[in-house]
């Protein structure tokens, strides 16, 4: 089966991007990717990335198996996948299992082959179709209206929290102990923030956590009743040709309120020592996971401490490389790294077991990562935080923070940067 491809020219980006996902929307399977014009990284193939439709689908609710199961199935498409991996997805790469509560119900992974691309460059679509001419699908978007989303009528919602604020500090304390132990060095631990009987309008609420986020990350997923809204500032991996690229994060501090606090934020973020430490341990994880795939002597930290600046925050960025081996496929490439380090801790297997116990619910695709494989294999996958998850039958939405643990982390300081971190979304649900 051969896609029809065709380029057509915009005049405005923007106003394309908007008309485009108000058409993507109402698909019952879509996926929305956009770099929001974000400068700091580098390396990104394009501003937007839109599929729509299912020619095909792998929907596997169990974790055991998923990975051969989405090699298989790229193997046998070698078209264009878009889909999600679970965190929950670690039972499948160690032997861990998975128990707390969840209120979403995502599957453990999906991925689907689209009927129809949208590759949105910085003056032109890409268009590739199964279904049809691109020059209708062409059309067809740009005689799509744009309103604004108006009034979200969130406020009046009742948001509660998992765990209490006297339960966080003394589970953070808990995690300090395991650190003065040897169990660990670092973990990451999340906490979850939910709104119940919550009718949601989840495309345009999407659209306003964007405006608000502008992250380089950003993902709209919808799975017919379930949705992610993702304004994820972090890349988990990403494929060019046999080079592999990694940028974990590690360490958050606010912006300043003009240029001269700005830049004086930046130094304390870039010369703190307790942000550094947390950096460093996970980089070595990272180099430690990406040389179970690649060439020996090829991985290397390209990119060490750099200050990366986004809406709310700042944060300390690593990028971590390697050439694959030869021989390796790449969705084990994908498994090796799996879960991703920064949202886990070291040592991983350890952490993750204390993860489950100490934490009041299941991950499920927050902490996992959404994105994309090409026909000829590349890949790119964000991490999946600063993010909203929403069952639309059962009216429950979901988001969780987290952070990392030291031994040298002040509880009420982890705390607080939880909340920092949470900002976008807090901003919508307060302002909406």
């Amino acid at each position: 089966m051969t896609r029809s491809s065709e380029t057509f020219h915009l005049g405005s980006v923007s106003e394309f991007k908007q008309r485009a996902f108000e058409w993507a929307k109402v698909f019952r399977v879509a996926c929305y990717f956009d770099h929001n014009r974000y400068q700091g990284y580098t390396g990104n193939d394009f501003e937007c990335l839109i599929a729509v439709g299912t020619e095909s689908e792998l929907l596997l609710k169990e974790e055991h198996g998923a990975f051969d199961a989405l090699k298989a199935y790229f193997d046998e498409k070698q078209d264009w996948l878009f889909g999600f991996l679970s965190y929950d997805l670690k039972n499948d790469v160690e032997q861990l299992s998975s128990s707390n509560f969840d209120g979403i119900g995502f599957p453990s992974l999906h991925f689907f082959q689209p009927q129809i691309v949208l590759e949105i460059h910085a003056e032109k679509v890409v268009i590739h179709s199964l279904a049809g001419n691109p020059a209708d699908v062409f059309e067809s978007i740009r005689q799509v209206s744009v309103v604004g989303p108006g009034r979200l009528n969130l406020s009046s919602l009742t948001l509660q929290s998992r765990i209490s604020r006297e339960d966080y500090l003394s589970t953070v304390e808990t995690i300090r102990q395991h650190i003065l132990r040897g169990d660990i060095y670092e973990m990451n631990f999340c906490q979850e923030f939910f709104i119940e009987n919550c009718q949601l309008d989840a495309p345009a609420v999407f659209r306003r956590l964007n405006d608000v986020a502008k992250a380089p990350f950003s993902a709209f997923y919808k799975l017919h009743d379930r949705y992610l809204l993702c304004a994820s500032p972090e890349r988990f991996l990403k494929k060019t040709g046999n080079k592999l690229i990694s940028q974990p994060i590690k360490g958050t501090i606010r912006r300043g309120v003009n240029s001269q606090e700005d830049k004086m934020l930046a130094e304390k973020l870039y010369n703190s020592p307790k942000d550094r430490s947390e950096n460093v341990m996970i980089v070595d994880l990272v180099r430690n996971d990406l040389a179970r795939s690649c060439r020996a002597g090829t991985v290397e930290v390209e990119e060490i401490f750099g200050v990366y600046r986004f809406e709310q925050v700042m944060q300390l960025i690593s990028t971590v490389t390697g050439q694959l081996e030869e021989g390796v496929h790449f969705i084990d490439a994908i498994r090796k790294a799996f879960p991703m380090g920064s949202m886990t801790g070291a040592p991983k297997v350890r952490s993750m077991q204390l993860i489950e116990e100490l934490e009041q619910t299941r991950r499920g695709l927050y902490s996992g990562a959404v994105g994309y494989l090409t026909p000829q294999g590349d890949f790119d996958f964000n991490v999946v935080i600063r993010s909203m998850i929403y069952n639309e039958a059962s009216r429950y939405l979901s988001f969780q923070v987290g952070g990392a643990i030291v031994f040298d982390s002040v509880p009420e300081d982890e705390y607080e940067e939880c909340l920092l971190k949470a900002k976008g979304v807090f901003t919508v649900l307060k302002e909406a």
